[in-house]
């Protein structure tokens, strides 16, 4: 994106190019600690139209910015919202879904952001190449993000409320017609079933008390927590949001000369994204989550090794005096292809993996009292860490160049490892269930196998070892 505007009224701006992208994350970790406490008061439903009319707001406030000043403060106050709807939105359609397709709902979910993502970077490619000398080579792009905006706006009014979020507010008829409405293709009684499932649910964990965010750092909720706290955090240290952010810089150092040549490629890298993310949506509530995790995670691993081993071998560094950087050169183009071909298999083994896997499982996991606010804390984590990565991945990609592909693909191999050791499967089981996943020991591997009558799961309050 072309600063040039700024970089006249304000010359330090391209020192802090991280910080433009960082100040958003420190909204994205306030908005998802925001959005427990009004998904569960507004409603989920309501939620996703305050927010989506705030970040409309930002999206003006970005694209009209006349100083540095007020673009850094649209750009947090977008971050509030986004890191809100990334909250709200995976909880609302866990709610309305069926546990058959829930992983196929959500990975949606994710396919429609790697869809923006692309369209972002061509966006960016298509102004930066004809409109380089223009202010509108960056307000363009900045303004388009309110048309997705108010489609949400405007589209969300016209879904229901979730089922389970009506029951918990004893709107029990409510909760049945939107049931009756939403589930048109089950016959009656799977749905008078499935209601009677949510009333048991609500009434255990009021009799419990299980309402405060204090619930869930103590038994039974605390594993629960770690782990949902745990994947979202290893899904920002595989190392994803130093290709998208910073992938022109990445391809310039694979050997790629020119800006346009290296927006091209991000611009490719997009649309790998987008189609690397359809087999989640076709097969993750058949694969489940657990092997589609740990895969990912090799794959990933054997990705970012690669390219560090290539760049390590073929490339030197280059100190760029005039710009005071450090630059990677690498003089063999077919290395250069090679690293490139590897990025794109990283950045497709994200997609099918960890990139809707993560967002999935930490919105069913949770009991109905406390989705929105456990959902709330995973989700401030992703952000609080995507926050660190995108201040630290400039500077050592600056410092130790290759090295940071390499110390991606260990925490990788790590992630591979947690994944098959403490993630239970929860493929298959409805949110109801989740007491009983996560009810035996914390190592997964010694999990008792045996299947239990799911009329006396509703009867039985696992005693779990964490």
């Amino acid at each position: 994106m072309n600063w040039s505007f700024f970089e006249l009224s304000c010359p330090a701006l391209s020192g802090i190019s991280g910080s433009i992208v960082g100040v958003m994350s420190v909204g994205c970790f306030v908005g998802a600690l925001l959005a427990g406490q009004a998904g569960d008061r507004f409603s989920r439903k309501y939620s996703i139209v305050l927010f989506s009319v705030i970040f409309v707001i930002s999206g003006a406030l970005q694209a009209g910015s006349m100083d540095l000043f007020t673009l850094l403060l649209s750009r947090l106050i977008a971050g509030i919202s986004v890191g809100a709807l990334s909250m709200i939105v995976p909880v609302y359609q866990s709610e309305i879904s069926t546990k058959e397709i829930r992983g196929r709902l959500l990975s949606f979910q994710q396919w429609a952001i790697t869809i923006g993502i692309a369209v972002s970077f061509w966006t960016n490619y298509g102004t930066e190449k004809y409109l380089a000398s223009s202010s509108a080579s960056w307000r363009i792009p900045l303004g388009l993000q309110i048309v997705p905006a108010f489609v949400l706006a405007v589209g969300i009014l016209f879904f229901p409320f979730s089922p389970r979020w009506l029951m918990a507010n004893d709107r029990e008829n409510e909760a049945l017609h939107v049931l009756l409405k939403i589930r048109s293709s089950s016959s009656q009684r799977n749905i008078l079933t499935e209601f009677n499932e949510i009333k048991q649910e609500i009434t255990l964990e009021r009799e419990q008390s299980v309402q405060s965010y204090s619930q869930l750092f103590r038994f039974p909720l605390r594993r629960r927590l770690i782990l949902g706290i745990g994947i979202q955090i290893l899904q920002q240290l595989t190392g994803i949001n130093s290709i998208m952010y910073y992938a022109p810089e990445i391809f310039k150092q694979a050997g790629l000369s020119g800006q346009n040549a290296a927006l091209l490629a991000t611009g490719i890298n997009g649309c790998v994204n987008v189609l690397a993310t359809i087999p989640a949506i076709l097969f993750l509530d058949k694969w489940g989550r657990r092997p589609v995790l740990i895969v990912g995670a090799l794959l990933m691993s054997f990705s970012m090794f690669s390219i560090g081993s290539i760049m390590g071998v073929h490339g030197y560094t280059l100190h760029n005096t005039t710009a005071n950087t450090i630059e990677v050169i690498i003089p063999s183009q077919t290395a250069s292809y090679i690293i490139i071909l590897f990025v794109y298999i990283f950045v497709s083994a994200f997609a099918f993996s960890w990139g809707p896997t993560t967002w999935l499982y930490c919105a069913e996991i949770f009991p109905l009292s406390m989705r929105a606010k456990g959902t709330s804390l995973t989700t401030a984590a992703i952000w609080a860490t995507n926050c660190l990565i995108s201040f630290l991945v400039p500077v050592l990609l600056e410092s130790i160049t290759y090295g940071t592909y390499l110390i991606f693909g260990t925490l990788c191999f790590i992630m591979a490892i947690l994944s098959f050791l403490f993630y239970p499967e929860t493929k298959g089981r409805s949110l109801e269930d989740m007491d009983f996943v996560f009810g035996s020991s914390i190592f997964v591997i010694s999990q008792n196998k045996k299947q239990i009558n799911p009329c006396v799961e509703q009867q039985i309050y696992h005693v779990t070892t964490f």
